[in-house]
């Protein structure tokens, strides 16, 4: 149905439902296929749970359910052209590899483990059932392996924002920002069971503002 609505809209018959959407998509050129992937990344978390996917398989995953809002944010933003898709690209995947590190357990929980098999190889660990792999001692070096790609992704990021107009970059810079906190927060509080949970604090974010 969704990918119904989003043809008809493309198609000049827009649901009645959609008029808000059709403006937005008028005003800021936004694309089909990236609405499309966006329902192509929800499609995969309600298949049979995602557990230790091969980096390709993640890859594509974190295209669709984070770069590809960063490929429509990015139009709105006003940062047109490579360096928005490329932004998109670069920050979509930080910040989805940030929420993987952050929900371990949570995501464990409903039977999903979103660290890549060749991180999990790499360290010594050959199970893909969530619990065995959160207890095992050799997590840390899994879990650093995909924080390292995160902060690549963050560095690549900035790059990009730095020779954008101040006005325009400023809501991504703003995300990227608080989740370099929690990736921070993350590895500081490591990652030996029990994990308390890690949030960005209102005066952290508030000073993430003013700046």
């Amino acid at each position: 149905r969704w990918r119904g609505d989003i043809h008809s809209l493309y198609a000049g018959a827009t649901p009645p439902h959609l008029g808000g959407l059709k403006s937005a998509i008028q005003n800021f050129n936004l694309r089909q296929d990236d609405f499309l992937a966006i329902i192509n990344g929800m499609e995969m978390d309600v298949g049979p749970p995602i557990r230790a996917p091969q980096l390709s398989t993640l890859d594509l995953y974190c295209d669709r359910v984070a770069s590809a809002v960063g490929r429509l944010s990015v139009r709105v933003f006003g940062i047109d052209g490579d360096a928005g898709v490329t932004l998109a690209h670069h920050l979509g995947r930080a910040l989805q590899l940030t929420n993987i590190l952050r929900d371990l357990d949570e995501d464990a929980a409903v039977g999903r483990l979103y660290l890549p098999s060749e991180a999990l190889r790499d360290a010594g660990i050959f199970a893909t059932e969530p619990e065995m792999v959160l207890t095992n001692p050799a997590l840390a070096r899994a879990c650093a392996f995909v924080a390292e790609k995160a902060r690549d992704h963050f560095q690549q990021a900035d790059k990009i924002l730095a020779r954008c107009r101040r006005g325009n970059a400023r809501a991504p810079s703003i995300m990227g920002e608080a989740y370099k906190l929690i990736l921070d927060a993350l590895e500081r509080r490591g990652w030996t069971p029990p994990r308390h949970p890690v949030r960005v604090g209102r005066p952290q974010l508030l000073w993430i503002l003013l700046r």
